[in-house]
């Protein structure tokens, strides 16, 4: 039985974590009935679409190298390019961790 505090139930907890997290009986159940989070697709965020003048800064050899070696969309390496105003070297950095 869940024990009460300030007048509302808390929830059974599976286990608790060093770092403060912890699952939850009932949050674990509902991720796990039919037509939970789980079913549920991934939401899909898509940057707003490029200006010509940011299309004009990156050249699309840089692109295109980034995007065969780095297997992304062709989208994330022109916004990569786009933050290192089309350097290739530095956003090829920064996708590494350099």
């Amino acid at each position: 039985m869940a024990s009460r505090t300030n007048g509302r139930p808390e929830p059974e907890v599976i286990m608790n974590y060093g770092d403060g997290f912890s699952y939850v009986k009932a949050a674990m159940a509902e991720a796990f009935r039919p037509g939970g989070i789980l079913d549920k697709p991934p939401a899909v965020i898509r940057p707003p679409p490029l200006t010509k003048a940011q299309r004009d800064t990156i050249r699309k050899e840089d692109v295109k190298l980034i995007v065969t070696e780095f297997e992304i969309p062709e989208a994330q390496a022109e916004r990569v390019l786009l933050e290192h105003q089309g350097n290739v070297t530095n956003a090829l950095r920064a996708l590494v961790g350099l």
